[in-house]
Formats: structure tokens, sequence, C-alpha cells
């Protein structure tokens, strides 16, 4: 493998994990907006309209959960990448 290949492959993978890492913060914005609309329903329908206040229960509690979770998943996916880039540098430098 020659050091051009060597680069052209760590910028293409993180690139692809950069474009994953967007993806999941979109749908961290679409889970808390059902969340908020699960808030918006519980707060005013809690004693008028029984089924939707327990939509708006379950939409609250669905959407905090997945909030957490897409999160998370933010989280490690920033950790993997700058794992990826330091062993990039490394290699670069080892080898130049």
């Amino acid at each position: 493998m020659t050091q051009d290949e060597l680069v052209r492959g760590y910028e293409a993978e993180i690139s692809y994990q950069k474009h994953m890492i967007d993806n999941l913060g979109r749908w961290l914005t679409l889970m808390f907006l059902l969340a908020s609309i699960g808030g918006l329903l519980i707060y005013y329908f809690k004693e008028s309209n029984i089924p939707l206040f327990i939509l708006g229960l379950a939409l609250a509690i669905l959407g905090g959960l997945a909030v957490l979770l897409f999160g998370y998943g933010i989280y490690k996916g920033r950790l993997n990448l700058m794992k990826v880039i330091k062993d990039f540098d490394d290699k670069v430098a080892k080898s130049g």
C-alpha cells in the first residue's frame, strides 16, 4: 500500500464517519421534536382527553429514550472518529 492510497483511504473513512455523525444529529433533532410534541400533548390534554394524554405520554417517553440513545451514539461516534484521526496521524508520522 502506498502513502497516497493510505491517505485517500483514511480521508474517505473520516469523511464517512463525519457524515454518519451528522445523520445521527438529524435523528436526534427529530426525536427531540417527537418528545416535545408528547410533552405538549401531556400539558394540554391531562384533564380533558385521556387518549391524547396517553399518546403524549408514550411519545414523550419514547422520544426521550431515543434522544438519549442517539446522543450516546453521537458521543461514541465522535470518540471513534478521534481514534481514527489519531491512528491516521500516527501512521503518517511513522511513514513520513
